[in-house]
């Protein structure tokens, strides 16, 4: 007998379905019925935007019952046009995984463990950690040669002292999860900082 490869596909989803629906007690037409079901029936759409890289790529999310049952790309979105990557792709199992960290761990020094803290701990950790590291670091000034002219013509290397307000201590590797505004927002504040060492994940 002579299949072709779609009959062969046809006949084995009908036969998949007619089992599921045995197992599930259900007739063939509920079965049928059951298919036509949308999994989203009942639950609240809405559009935002893919959180791991900076393209923004647009996604439609369901939730129901407080809890994110389906995600998907967004049509009518002007960048991505309904596609996705594949992290995309996978960011169901951004809300829905069992093993996602939802707390900060912290290690003390000399310590093997990590313990769990809240999350105002460790910013304000976090924060002390970075003005002592500034306060301790910051230089006014640094001095280094530069090439003098002198009156007989030649030049010279002379050591002169620079006003630099800057920190050694501290560097930063932003993300390419950042849009334009947070990076400009994010600069802004390191150079406040005095930091110097700015360098992008998106670069290396």
């Amino acid at each position: 007998m002579d299949i072709s490869r779609r009959d062969f596909l046809k006949i084995s989803g009908g036969t998949a379905v007619a089992a599921g629906a045995i197992g599930a007690g259900l007739t063939p037409e509920e079965a049928a019925a059951k298919e036509l079901e949308l999994r989203t029936k009942g639950s609240t759409e809405t559009t935002t935007i893919c959180p791991y890289c900076s393209v923004g790529c647009g996604l439609i999310v369901h939730t129901k019952d407080g809890k994110l049952i389906n995600a998907e790309g967004d049509p009518n979105h002007p960048i991505s046009e309904g596609t996705l990557c594949s992290k995309g792709q996978s960011l169901f199992q951004i809300v829905n995984n069992a093993k996602r960290l939802i707390k900060p761990r912290y290690r003390a020094a000399g310590a093997t463990e990590w313990k769990e803290v809240e999350w105002g701990w460790a910013l304000d950790e976090i924060a002390k950690r970075v003005k002592d590291a500034r306060d301790r670091t910051f230089k006014l000034t640094s001095k280094s040669k530069v090439k003098e002219k002198q009156p007989d013509g030649t030049e010279k290397d002379v050591e002169k002292e620079f006003t630099v307000n800057r920190t050694d201590a501290i560097a930063h590797v932003g993300s390419a999860a950042l849009d334009n505004e947070e990076c400009y927002i994010l600069q802004k504040l390191l150079r406040s900082w005095g930091v110097v060492y700015i360098e992008h994940q998106a670069r290396i």
